[in-house]
């Protein structure tokens, strides 16, 4: 298959889109938040994308993608159970005789498929979660350090998502011998290289866009249908930004002014996770950000037909 990856606001979804009209193919989204019904513009879906329309704005085409929108909001998703839906819709896509295109920017999503990582569903821990409880963040990220070496402060943005990885971390210790593995996927494997500066002002542009489309109404929306501020703040960036606003405990110029510096920050980690992907033995294809899509579109046949011949 060809996988596309890249920061956020980089153009993944719709470069993924165009490889796909060049090769009838279906997309797969690899996203951890997209998943969600509900959660739109919250988490940048550009659903808009996957349809093609004429001069006059006709809908002449819409391309599939799978695992969006497959989730209630305020359910937590895990790798576990993307591993089990990616390959279930891989394999529907093949029965069909269809190509796969591969697209998203949460990196150890696309990893663990890529590289067939072992995974395992984790039930809740009520004992240790009892013993965490009250502990602050600062005391959670030291507890998670003795599990793991911590690359980024993904998993300690909320003192729920900590307690969670280190529930995580201290099942796995005690159960590796349980763990089963998907085989690993051959992709080419192809990253949106974007100059620093145009990613973010890009980033910014995109986020004030977002909320001028009705972000925050969004939020209040997903609140106002049950669904605990908490669950939401879980989810990070814009979710835990925008329901600090909603809720009154950020007024709207800082929640605007957190979000930007968060989306940045995340932007840059998603970068390292690529190139520790490199370092971890997956080949990477750059192409430029700057240049035209059907330019980019060429560049990836050529490079898919070479990748086909080495592996075929």
């Amino acid at each position: 298959m060809i996988t596309i990856v890249g920061p956020t606001a980089s153009g993944k979804t719709r470069l993924a889109v165009d490889v796909a009209l060049e090769y009838g193919a279906e997309i797969i989204s690899g996203d951890s938040r997209q998943v969600y019904r509900g959660m739109t513009l919250g988490t940048g879906k550009d659903l808009d994308d996957y349809i093609v329309r004429d001069s006059d704005g006709k809908v002449q085409k819409v391309v599939p993608c799978h695992l969006i929108d497959i989730r209630e909001p305020g359910y937590k998703y895990s790798i576990y159970e993307f591993q089990q839906d990616f390959h279930t819709a891989l394999s529907d896509i093949r029965q069909r005789g269809k190509e796969v295109v591969f697209c998203g920017g949460s990196g150890l999503y696309v990893e663990s498929v890529l590289k067939g990582y072992e995974m395992h569903e984790v039930p809740e821990n009520p004992e240790l979660r009892q013993r965490l409880e009250g502990k602050t963040l600062d005391e959670l990220t030291e507890i998670l350090k003795t599990y793991k070496t911590l690359h980024n402060n993904t998993d300690t943005d909320t003192a729920k998502r900590a307690i969670r990885e280190i529930e995580i971390r201290d099942y796995y210790k005690t159960h590796s011998q349980q763990l089963t593995a998907y085989p690993p996927v051959p992709s080419l494997v192809v990253g949106i290289d974007v100059d620093r500066d145009v990613r973010r002002e890009r980033i910014s542009r995109r986020l004030r866009q977002r909320l001028d489309d009705g972000m925050v109404e969004e939020v209040r929306g997903l609140l106002d249908s049950g669904i605990a501020p908490e669950d939401l703040i879980y989810y990070g960036l814009e979710y835990k930004y925008l329901t600090l606003y909603v809720t009154g405990r950020l007024t709207y110029d800082e929640m605007v002014s957190q979000l930007e510096i968060a989306i940045h920050q995340f932007a840059k980690r998603q970068m390292t996770w690529f190139r520790g992907m490199e370092r971890r033995g997956t080949q990477i294809h750059w192409v430029r950000e700057s240049i035209p899509n059907e330019e980019k579109v060429a560049q990836i046949k050529q490079l898919y037909e070479i990748f086909l011949c080495k592996n075929v």
